[in-house]
């Protein structure tokens, strides 16, 4: 049975009443759910309408009971199918098997990470055991996944839902709201693809000057910022950005080296800021920034928004303050008009007025469910939504000012309408380790879900972020991650939380050398990267693939550890700490390294990849002629 020809008599429904509560602690959530009935729907015909519209059909639910809110939608499926996507998932790609929650939430909560310690730290667990995906969050959900059989699945609603891929040959959609179902099929993963931004939406083209080298991520100052721009330089780094995160300022915590959250340019710490911005942009270097939606209870903004009741409030009518990490902050409210554009104009005045090339917008996971809003909305239906509202903040500043040809932000929170409005995503705060959960394996399974959900253009911290206890990055992971974001869209180091207990780009003379080598080969990749970015603008096929995307092999549904570049590079990069080589399987095709000009058959290859030379390939057939060495 196709997917296009359901009738409303292959649905089992079920409907019931139930009563959550989402109690959060730093953005994670304790998912409470009493159900207080629960009945199967006789007579489907009656409550289920499906319109067909050519390769797509919509199903719609008509449940005329007040009591309800509950709905558990059950529908047939082939049972070898795959199922990729659902937002960002980071231990896992394939879904077949699991159990999918939707609601955004920090990624990265404090009982993850301290099992993730005692496991692989303290009992010396291999850092391939992943963590149990039950109970799995995750920054960027969405309703929406893509089946191996070559089509889509999208529900249109914003509540909390639950997608169960456990039972073979059915897929049930829990949800607490009566949403419609949208599902296109094409003859390819391309016309999926395409199919499902169209429905979605896609991401814009990225300015020029970012293909032609590395953002260094450098804080502490305008002094320390100008002599690491000059020692990069002068090793042949290729730099044409800076990313401050702390231009407004910093706090000190427990935690580490963190961002006071005032947004407005700290003239002690960045002083003559105005002046060196357009010196530096002369010298092809861009200054970008950080911003989020939270800001600081001991600065001025606070001040003013607290006064002008522009922030959440709880039920008291009290500013909601909400803890992260190890301070509270205010959050803006939204859904208030007059709060929303003062908010915008901080971006539009402070970040953009400033001469920012470009800014990471962080955050947008807390919205907490027990808030009161200025709109009066539940913020239970609003929460997974917030994200976006902010991605739409930031993309409508950037338009109004004229500057998108020029200027660019990036995300790690999402939901649906995140892809209209956000043109980059970043994978969020990978751990300083190996580990599948949480290090750098978790790189390309949270690219490849992002990919199948629409979204087509990301990166990562180059190092990764997370310091904790005596997790440290090291030269070998630096230098790896390096390796591979060489061949991604864009190339960003991060210092981490605690920079002096980190490996940086530039602790030695060697590791300069490395990100400069790396950084030259991302280079040539420019031409390329820009036809694969205008090709996700164009189409909403994305730049990083997974590698059934092009061929239909029953290992390539499986594989997390590889992807495409484009139609015509595949980069295997290494993901064990102490390896030399890898075990790279190649599609049926013809492939030559690109590092030695060797050629391969499809096949599982024995690849030898010493230090900054992961195995990368590109397709003998391919019109691109590029070379990696001089």
């Amino acid at each position: 049975m196709g997917i296009l020809n359901l009738s409303p008599a292959d649905f089992r429904i079920e409907a019931g009443e139930g009563e959550a509560s989402f109690p959060m602690k730093r953005g994670s959530f304790k998912y409470k759910d009493k159900i207080l009935y629960k009945e199967s729907i006789d007579n489907v015909s009656d409550y289920v309408h499906i319109n067909s519209e050519g390769n797509r059909i919509r199903i719609s639910f008509s449940f005329d009971n007040p009591k309800y809110n509950r709905y558990w939608i059950t529908f047939p499926v082939n049972v070898n199918e795959h199922f990729y996507g659902c937002g960002e998932t980071f231990s896992e790609f394939d879904l077949k098997g699991q159990k999918v929650r939707i609601w955004v939430a920090e990624h990265q909560n404090s009982n993850r990470i301290s099992k993730k310690i005692i496991r692989q730290k303290l009992l010396g667990k291999s850092p391939d055991r992943k963590l149990s995906f039950d109970k799995y969050e995750s920054y960027y959900v969405q309703p929406t996944f893509v089946s191996s059989d070559k089509y889509y699945l999208h529900v249109d609603g914003d509540c909390y839902m639950e997608f169960d891929f456990t039972r073979a040959g059915y897929v049930t959609i829990h949800m607490r709201d009566n949403c419609e179902i949208e599902i296109g099929q094409g003859e390819s993963f391309e016309e999926v693809s395409t199919l499902l931004s169209e429905t979605l939406g896609r991401q814009g083209e990225l300015p020029d000057w970012l293909y032609d080298g590395v953002i260094l991520g450098i804080q502490e100052g305008t002094q320390v910022v100008d002599r690491k721009i000059s020692e990069a330089t002068a090793m042949g780094i290729p730099v044409k950005g800076v990313w401050c995160q702390d231009w407004s300022g910093c706090r000190r915590t427990k935690f580490g080296y963190q961002v006071m959250w005032n947004w407005q340019l700290d003239s002690e710490l960045y002083p003559d800021l105005d002046k060196m911005i357009p010196k530096w942009k002369e010298q092809g270097v861009r200054f970008l920034g950080y911003i989020n939606p939270f800001i600081a209870l001991e600065k001025e903004l606070y001040k003013v928004a607290s006064e002008k009741g522009y922030c959440v409030k709880d039920k008291d009518g009290n500013d909601y303050l909400v803890t992260i990490t190890t301070f509270p902050a205010a959050m803006v409210d939204f859904t208030n008009p007059d709060a929303y554009q003062w908010y915008k104009d901080l971006i539009k005045t402070n970040m953009i007025g400033l001469g920012m090339g470009g800014w990471m917008a962080d955050f947008g996971e807390y919205l907490p469910p027990d808030c009161v809003l200025f709109s009066g909305e539940d913020p239970k239906m609003l929460h997974n939504r917030w994200p976006a509202l902010w991605a739409k903040m930031n993309y409508e500043a950037i338009r109004e000012c004229g500057v998108e040809d020029e200027v660019f932000f990036f995300t790690r929170a999402g939901y649906t309408e995140t892809i209209k409005y956000s043109p980059f995503m970043w994978n969020g705060d990978q751990h300083v380790d190996w580990s599948v959960d949480d290090g750098l394996p978790s790189v390309i399974p949270a690219t490849l879900s992002l990919a199948m959900s629409g979204f087509g253009v990301t990166h990562s911290d180059i190092g990764g972020y997370t310091t904790i206890m005596n997790m440290t990055r090291g030269r070998e992971l630096l230098f790896r991650w390096e390796e591979l974001n060489a061949f991604s869209p864009l190339m960003r180091s991060h210092e981490g939380n605690q920079p002096s207990r980190n490996v940086q780009y530039d602790s030695d003379e060697e590791l300069m050398k490395h990100l400069a080598r790396m950084t030259e080969i991302h280079v040539k990749l420019k031409d390329y990267l820009k036809d694969c970015v205008r090709e996700n603008s164009l189409k909403g096929v994305p730049v990083m693939r997974p590698l059934f995307y092009h061929y239909d092999e029953s290992k390539a549904y499986r594989e997390k550890t590889e992807y495409l570049l484009g139609r015509d590079i595949l980069v295997a990069p290494v993901l064990t700490e102490g390896a030399t080589s890898r075990v790279v399987y190649l599609p049926n095709d013809k492939w030559i390294h690109m590092f030695t000009g060797r050629e391969y058959n499809g096949g599982s290859h024995d690849i030898d990849a010493p230090i900054g030379m992961p195995p990368v390939f590109i397709r003998a057939e391919s019109k691109w002629d590029i070379k990696l060495e001089d």
